[in-house]
């Protein structure tokens, strides 16, 4: 049977996007129907719209969600209905050759739902990345809905599905920061600064955030950054280099997807030191490093895919840090907002003045 419930369709490149009735199948084998409390307008979301990842329309838009499993398909085990769950929108395979190599988070065969939601005229809606949550009901593969502490804040909670999990994972998982490390993050907005929140959890002596917006490093210094930098007034990399004694930071996170940025973090680095790009970058954009440097100043130059995250393993681990107070995900809630405001908080979001625009239901 098929449920009939509003959705966000981005329907043509650059378009405003539009609430619709669309129709969410019930679950099939594998699969898990869940009643979504809340979702985040992610920058992902209007990448989609923009035609900048696929262009596969209508998107049916929203991922970053949690909720509360409605039913489940055949053969699903690890969750059943009445669960609170994050949305996660990769589900290791467990038998590709990255998973048997030990490697789930960089899985080739992650899984989603078989059937496709769709508009009422029948027409396929593709779901952003695997989820399609800007709607009261998503239909996802069973291993996507992850069960975590039913205390969590929905609105918080769901904000790690995607935008937290990546700026975390960034510095805990794909860097490294450990016990006394020197960290930069370039770039103060919902990624960065769970970025700058992972460096502080792990310890990091010195988190040093970059922007060109007063107001973000005012966040930053919210999130554990002991000092900031405006870029537009101050050259970053010698002014972290100035905060270092000269050395530059042992892990240096781009967190924009701009060339001139990711250069700003190569050279920020010290010898050996570590940068990880989280930020995404359009098709079109490319970078030049001389390849002396790349070879010289040696360490690691790395990707944080999704915070190279093992969702079953870390959303209940930072839910409980969240619980404990340890992880303050409140904080990144600007504000929570109806369905019908989900074109207005991309523009929000463009202008700099929210971290997390959050829709409840």
């Amino acid at each position: 049977m098929a449920n009939a419930v509003k959705g966000v369709i981005a329907g043509a490149k650059g378009a405003p996007v539009s609430v619709e009735t669309i129709l969410v199948p019930d679950p099939g084998p594998g699969e898990a129907l869940v009643r979504v409390q809340a979702c985040g307008v992610c920058h992902t979301d209007l990448h989609y719209r923009e035609g900048a990842i696929t262009n596969d329309f209508p998107f049916l838009l929203g991922h970053e969600a949690s909720g509360i499993v409605e039913k489940v398909g055949p053969n699903v085990t690890n969750v059943a209905p009445g669960d609170f769950v994050i949305l996660a929108w990769r589900a290791p395979c467990g038998t590709c050759r990255s998973c048997l190599r030990g490697r789930p988070w960089y899985c080739f065969a992650s899984r989603n739902a078989q059937q496709k939601m769709t508009r009422q005229d029948g027409t396929p809606l593709a779901a952003a990345i695997g989820i399609g949550a800007f709607a009261e009901l998503a239909l996802v593969a069973a291993g996507q809905a992850v069960k975590v502490n039913p205390a969590a804040r929905p609105e918080a909670a769901g904000l790690v599905g995607c935008g937290i999990m990546a700026g975390l994972g960034a510095a805990i998982n794909t860097g490294g920061v450990s016990r006394g490390d020197s960290v930069a993050v370039i770039g103060c907005g919902g990624v960065g600064n769970a970025a700058i929140a992972g460096a502080k959890l792990a310890g990091a002596h010195t988190i040093i955030g970059v922007d060109v917006d007063d107001r973000k490093l005012e966040w930053a210094k919210q999130f554990g950054a002991t000092h900031t930098i405006n870029s537009r007034h101050t050259d970053p990399v010698q002014a972290i280099r100035d905060l270092t004694g000269g050395n530059g930071v042992n892990v240096a996170s781009e967190a924009v997807g701009k060339p001139e940025t990711y250069r700003q973090a190569f050279y920020a680095r010290d010898h050996a030191g570590t940068v990880v790009l989280v930020g995404v970058p359009s098709p079109e954009m490319k970078i030049e490093l001389p390849l002396l440097e790349v070879f010289g100043r040696g360490g690691v130059l790395r990707s944080s895919w999704y915070g190279d995250c093992l969702p079953t393993r870390d959303f209940p681990m930072f839910i409980d840090l969240y619980l404990q107070g340890r992880l303050d995900l409140e904080r990144f809630v600007s504000e929570t907002i109806t369905l019908d405001k989900v074109e207005e908080a991309f523009h929000k979001m463009e202008r700099g003045e929210v971290l997390r625009s959050v829709v409840v239901f």
